[in-house]
């Protein structure tokens, strides 16, 4: 099994040291998930964790149990089971394959070892949660204040970036499902973004025509996602160089005093 970044390009694991990758990585197995796989359902323990390097995946919460509504999405920035980072062991939303794809898997118990046992792994996922929890905020102002169409906008611009690909299959049905609006809906909204000519949609195949227009059709959720996002995992490797920074400073400063007081030894002799 390869441990090359390069071939296992998930953000969060490139992230970290190469021996220490390494050793994470020789505890996974590199799975192919279908689209439509259930990671987890709302309410049940989680028995593994994912990295996804290829796949995506849809965070999803159920109101009534009926109504069902994307919250979240995770693709090779992320991982998909984090609330063992929090302590807890039981989903709290739905995760469901959006985009089929390889994706590194790990027991949930192997990962609480390593999560024990390597300090860098634990702050990396520790602002990892921090830039999600900020997501899903933002995922809620989204929703209430948001017209359909904006929304549409940024569903698509996040599922190409995690897609890598201007082109990509989705029905209608499945987009009033994740936008948690009727099928009427996306039908109007799609045909307003088309019309633009910022998509072709046509028999359950979507294309993005034009990405930079696309972006300023979208409401102001998407781009406030990569800033929390690229700020808050920033934020958490400055902090850890500001932490080591006075530690090697202080090395030298340690090496000279131990050599004065020894000096100060041999005259006293």
């Amino acid at each position: 099994m390869s441990t090359n970044p390069a071939t296992s390009p998930n953000r969060l694991l490139a992230a970290l040291p190469a021996k220490e990758r390494d050793r994470f990585l020789a505890d996974c197995t590199l799975e192919n998930l279908p689209f439509g796989t259930v990671l987890y359902e709302q309410g049940e323990p989680v028995r593994h964790v994912y990295f996804p390097t290829e796949c995506f995946i849809s965070m999803l919460t159920t109101v009534d149990r009926r109504s069902t509504l994307e919250v979240g999405m995770i693709g090779d920035e992320g991982m998909c089971g984090y609330a063992l980072n929090l302590g807890g062991n039981v989903s709290s939303l739905r995760a469901l394959v959006q985009g089929p794809g390889r994706a590194w898997r790990m027991k949930a118990a192997t990962f609480s070892r390593h999560l024990e046992s390597m300090p860098t792994l634990r702050r990396i996922l520790g602002r990892y949660v921090h830039v999600i929890l900020g997501q899903l905020s933002q995922s809620a102002a989204c929703l209430r204040f948001h017209v359909v169409e904006k929304r549409l906008a940024r569903w698509l611009l996040m599922t190409q970036d995690r897609a890598h690909t201007d082109s990509f299959g989705v029905t209608q049905e499945f987009l009033a499902f994740m936008l948690g609006v009727r099928r009427v809906g996306v039908t109007k909204a799609a045909g307003i973004l088309q019309s633009r000519k910022l998509i072709r949609y046509r028999r359950g195949h979507m294309t993005i025509l034009s990405r930079k227009r696309l972006e300023t059709a979208a409401c102001a959720c998407y781009q406030s996602d990569l800033d929390t996002y690229e700020y808050g995992m920033a934020a958490g490797v400055a902090a850890h160089r500001r932490k080591r920074e006075p530690e090697m400073r202080r090395i030298p400063q340690k090496k000279v005093r131990l050599q004065r007081e020894a000096q100060l030894r041999e005259e006293e002799t």
